[in-house]
């Protein structure tokens, strides 16, 4: 990217990261403390509460430099050895990425599949349990961002827990952005990031282990996995050296000031009403563009919150659409991946994206493209969502 493009201000409506609020840019901009000592151990501990409420859990939660794909690897490989079965829900590029993984980690795969933009099903799961009885885990995407569907991951637990295996779940692009009660639905090890619907800056991930999932790393009697994305590191830190540097490595702490600010926010509006927000914004967008031609790929019924896949229409590609949002309105969407390349694209609900004036102009240059190909568009058609949704 040129820099004058680095420069430039771009409405992010991407499905991660997400604009960031200026406040916790500020917090982030603060002078760099110490990842140790008394002063510090009164942040990440205060940062640790507003995480666990986030998370709805009293587990055991690490914070842990790197993206979520990190800490996926930390969960398998230390809750599984080289050899052991997981079986793993695949409807969409993240539940591929999720077997990429576990398979780096030695780990022997079987998957139960659902078609793009469908949810995986709890009796497929079921049935693949009954067929690998030698399965030491299970792990799904809860949010599988790729398609935009939202996964019935209690069902998905309940079936889980009643074989007697763990369950892993990949929340990263859910956690925060829609109910995922931790030790209400016992998931035993549940990761994400900042980047999404906490809303910081991308940097840091969180992993939160349930006492059934520590069972298991203490059964692993592999050492195979390593030191740093080994939850048996972590967890030797906080204990030894919890007093005074309660991390194995130097901790990003700037991005933990931003993370506490966010958290705050968060937690002052209520986990309800953010959860609300980015419900009213998703369901703007999707009735905006339905009200001028375009489709959903995924049904409401199964469709996330925090982001929205839009099929491609006949009349134009979708590269043109996503570069002219760019280009002429500084507005970011994403495309599809994988086989969805060219078939969808897909918008985000997060942070400043869930805003009206934000939403506002991202239907009217909605609107605005269609006309500039000849076709029949009303200006604000795309508003009526909006209206609805927001009150106004």
């Amino acid at each position: 990217m040129a820099n004058d493009e680095l420069r430039r201000k771009f409405k992010l409506f991407i499905p991660g990261p997400c604009e960031v609020d200026e406040k916790v840019l500020l917090a982030m901009a603060r002078p760099t403390p110490k990842h140790y000592g008394p002063e510090w151990l009164e942040v990440h501990h205060e940062t640790l509460g507003m995480l666990k409420q986030v998370f709805q859990t009293q587990n055991d939660l690490f914070m842990v430099p790197g993206a979520g794909s990190a800490v996926l690897d930390m969960a398998l490989g230390s809750l599984l050895a080289p050899g052991d079965t997981v079986i793993i829900g695949d409807n969409g590029f993240f539940g591929e990425r999720m077997g990429t993984i576990a398979s780096t980690c030695g780990l022997r795969t079987a998957f139960f599949t659902a078609p793009l933009g469908q949810p995986l099903d709890p009796a497929d799961l079921r049935k693949i349990l009954a067929q690998e009885p030698q399965a030491r885990a299970v792990a799904v995407v809860h949010h599988e961002t790729s398609t935009t569907v939202l996964n019935p991951l209690r069902e998905l637990a309940e079936a889980t827990h009643k074989a007697g295996l763990p369950i892993i779940v990949d929340g990263i692009a859910s956690l925060g952005g829609v109910n995922l009660p931790v030790d209400e639905w016992n998931i035993d090890v549940c990761v994400t990031v900042a980047n999404k619907c906490l809303e910081c800056p991308p940097g840091l991930a969180f992993v939160s282990v349930g006492p059934t999932a520590w069972e298991w790393v203490d059964q692993n009697e592999s050492r195979a996995h390593g030191w740093y994305l080994n939850l048996r590191t972590w967890r030797e830190y906080a204990i030894k050296w919890g007093s005074w540097h309660p991390t194995p490595v130097t901790m990003p702490t700037n991005n933990i000031l931003a993370l506490r600010e966010s958290l705050r926010m968060i937690l002052d509006e209520g986990l309800e009403a953010h959860f609300a927000r980015y419900l009213r914004a998703a369901q703007a967008v999707r009735q905006g563009l339905a009200a001028i031609g375009f489709d959903m790929l995924v049904k409401e019924h199964f469709a996330s919150p925090i982001a929205t896949a839009v099929m491609a229409r006949p009349e134009f590609e979708v590269s043109e659409l996503i570069e002219y949002l760019a280009h002429a309105h500084s507005i970011y969407v994403s495309g599809g991946v994988g086989p969805l390349r060219g078939k969808i694209f897909r918008v985000g609900h997060m942070g400043r994206a869930v805003t009206i004036p934000y939403l506002m102009e991202f239907l009217f240059a909605v609107e605005t493209f269609l006309r500039q190909k000849g076709l029949a568009c009303p200006a604000g058609a795309s508003l009526a969502g909006l209206a609805a949704q927001m009150g106004e």
